[in-house]
């Protein structure tokens, strides 16, 4: 599998994460992406031994879209803090089935993640081990049953978009965990992350990276001129 580098540097290397794999090794045994990269540096800089490669964040298997990586450990702490403090900016797109009844909005919720069966639920502020997830959303187009939605991820929650987007009543497309809709198991969820801000571990300066989801359906559906 082929992933597309957006940029590279002695510090950082930028990717577009293809859907359906995952970002580090899983009980699947499925070639995860962080191995992908580190055999890419290994071949293109004829490293010896064991390739530092550092995972700041994440995204779900079936997400695509930009990622970060941190190729010492200095860019990985100082990215990984720009995380806590939430200097980044992180930006998704999304088909939804149905449309928001505000175009735009913030949705704030509390999120408790099951671990024994991988799934999370909207609970009660106040109860025990939840987390507060913030977004904001703004519908792009409408077509049909589905639109196509901007999210602009505030915390990074497991599962977040996913969760907060059917709890609002807007599920994603091709989402059978959270819809309660029967979907085939090929169906792709559409979930992209479409644009990723950050500065330069090293340089400080403003970094912006952008990729376009996949032309097929149900991305086709809409325009992007």
């Amino acid at each position: 599998m082929t992933v597309q580098v957006l940029y590279e540097d002695n510090h950082l290397l930028v990717v577009v994460k293809p859907p359906d794999i995952p970002v580090q090794e899983d009980d699947s045994g499925a070639l995860d992406l962080l191995r992908m990269l580190k055999a890419y540096i290994k071949e293109k800089y004829q490293k010896p031994g064991n390739v530092f490669l550092g995972l700041v964040h994440r995204l779900d298997r079936r997400v695509g879209g930009v990622m970060v990586f941190a190729r010492t450990s200095k860019a990985a702490a100082r990215l990984s803090e720009q995380i806590r403090q939430r200097s980044t900016d992180k930006q998704y797109l999304a088909v939804v089935t149905g449309c928001p009844q505000n175009p735009r909005g913030r949705l704030t919720d509390y999120l408790l993640k099951d671990t024994r069966t991988n799934t999370v639920s909207v609970v009660p502020p106040n109860t025990p081990e939840a987390k507060e997830a913030i977004l904001d959303y703004e519908v792009i187009q409408t077509q049909g049953d589905f639109s196509l939605v901007r999210i602009h991820l505030l915390t990074g929650r497991a599962h977040q978009i996913r969760v907060q987007m059917a709890h609002m009543g807007t599920p994603l497309y091709g989402d059978a965990k959270y819809s309660g809709v029967r979907v085939p198991p090929e169906t792709p969820l559409a979930l992209w992350a479409n644009t990723l801000s950050f500065n330069h571990p090293i340089s400080k300066e403003s970094m912006t990276f952008q990729s376009l989801p996949p032309e097929h359906y149900p991305w086709s559906l809409f325009r992007w001129d």
